[in-house]
């Protein structure tokens, strides 16, 4: 029992309509379902995000340039860098690039 004399939900001398869920106890307050349509904002941040990027953005190019930095971040590697790379790949945590090795 609580240090007010209240039993706190669940305990033993807690009377049986306390612990029944809120839902069931005849004083409870109706549910209303609430939806959210959020599309309107979704679309409003598209388009401040392709704002923001400029007219001369070109998704092509920055396609590009990612692949190009994933080359240069896995070339040159050692021969136990090489093989930690080779356990990733087949493990699925990195793509496998070119014929499978790093330099590629």
């Amino acid at each position: 029992m609580s240090p007010h004399g209240r039993a706190h939900p669940g305990e033993p001398d807690e009377p049986a309509e306390a612990s029944r869920p809120a839902a069931d106890r005849p004083d409870a307050l109706p549910t209303l379902d609430l939806a959210i349509d959020l599309s309107s904002h979704e679309l409003l941040r598209r388009v401040h995000v392709l704002d923001a990027l400029g007219p001369d953005w070109d998704p092509v190019a920055a396609l590009n340039g990612e692949e190009a930095a994933y080359a240069l971040l896995y070339s040159g590697l050692d021969a136990e860098q090489q093989r930690v790379y080779d356990e990733l790949v087949s493990a699925g945590v990195l793509p496998r690039r070119g014929g499978g090795r790093a330099a590629a």
